[in-house]
């Protein structure tokens, strides 16, 4: 019984330890009254600040979510330009609150640099950009061609594994810091080819003096899931922007917009009245925020399928199709845990 007891006791503890600690970037967050953001250096569709240097995209759109959900307004963000090589400097060190910057989720990153992928707010894969003027058709025609590529980042690798997977093609790495300067190489003939992500090169690919000029080649080499990443340590900050992410696709399947988020409190259906925190369904809780955390999220900023259409596909330049990226009740793989 004293061994039980005492159990009992040390199990306590620890719980409130942990929940005391796992507050702390919550706590900061409301002190400050701010969510820092870390994202891209401009990238069209995912974060790039407009004419007005106000910030949109894909991963902007997740801070303005999260930023509704925990302080009530999704213009209450801090946007902090990141490169490739110092993102992770940047989340270790708490100069950011969130990575939401086109980056890719692997085993190292989780395992070595102290951090958590909340979730894929975008399924992508690895491509390549040539000048159509090269009348090249297949990434299998790019023996011998010097290559653009952007320091710091997963597509090194890739690039290096299908080369050697495809007989021994070789090429010539010209290596640049930041996305715009890979561009800027491609459009002044340093390199015949850019490879980045997909969504990375349609993004890049608007930023051409002549976009029609380049294309991008049907090779998909690698899997890059993107999305947002916490610093490891947290949970309760983790849940909360694993949650806000997972609330905008749930909203999508259910038929929660921001334009009907009002009249669907008054649903009789139960995963709405849970998601939207109506009738005593306080999930919010849970994980620390109000009754009201998603409703705030999806009114504010919207459901996932609006941001994707908005930010990078048919209303916007990009005009992306939804592909893997659609719900997985419309034949993607886009798919959320209930909220119950």
């Amino acid at each position: 019984m004293k061994v039980t007891l005492l159990s009992a006791i040390i199990a306590a503890s620890v719980i409130g330890a942990s929940s005391h600690a796992s507050a702390a970037k919550l706590d900061d967050v409301k002190k400050e009254g701010v969510v820092k953001c870390g994202v891209s250096t401009g990238l069209p569709g995912f974060s790039n600040p407009d004419d007005k240097g106000k910030w949109t995209g894909l991963d902007v759109d997740l801070c303005k979510a999260v930023a509704a959900a925990v302080l009530g307004d999704a213009e209450k963000v801090k946007y902090i330009p990141l490169n490739a090589k110092e993102r992770f400097t940047a989340l270790q060190s708490g100069e950011v609150d969130i990575l939401s910057r086109n980056t890719t989720w692997t085993i190292t990153r989780d395992g070595s640099l102290g951090i958590n992928f909340a979730g894929v707010n975008y399924y992508d894969g690895q491509g390549f950009m040539v000048n159509k003027g090269l009348g090249v058709k297949s990434a299998k025609e790019l023996d011998g061609a010097a290559i653009c590529i952007q320091a710091g980042t997963t597509t090194e690798l890739n690039l290096a594994d299908y080369f050697r997977k495809e007989g021994g093609m070789k090429y010539q790495a010209i290596v640049f810091d930041t996305s715009d300067q890979t561009v800027k190489g491609f459009e002044t003939g340093r390199c015949d080819v850019l490879t980045s992500d997909q969504s990375q090169l349609y993004s890049l690919r608007v930023k051409l003096k002549d976009p029609e000029q380049a294309i991008v080649l049907p090779e998909i080499i690698s899997k890059e899931p993107l999305g947002p990443a916490v610093q490891q340590g947290d949970d309760q900050w983790f849940n909360i922007v694993k949650w806000v992410h997972f609330a905008t696709l749930n909203a999508e399947e259910l038929g929660v917009t921001s334009k009907n988020v009002e009249d669907m409190k008054k649903s009789d259906n139960p995963d709405i009245q849970r998601l939207l925190g109506v009738k005593d369904q306080d999930m919010g809780q849970t994980i620390g925020l109000s009754a009201d955390w998603a409703a705030n999220a999806i009114k504010q900023v919207g459901n996932y399928g609006e941001m994707f259409e908005r930010n990078v596909g048919k209303d916007s330049p990009l005009d992306i199709e939804r592909g893997l990226n659609a719900l997985w009740t419309e034949g993607g793989i886009q798919y959320a845990p209930p909220v119950r």
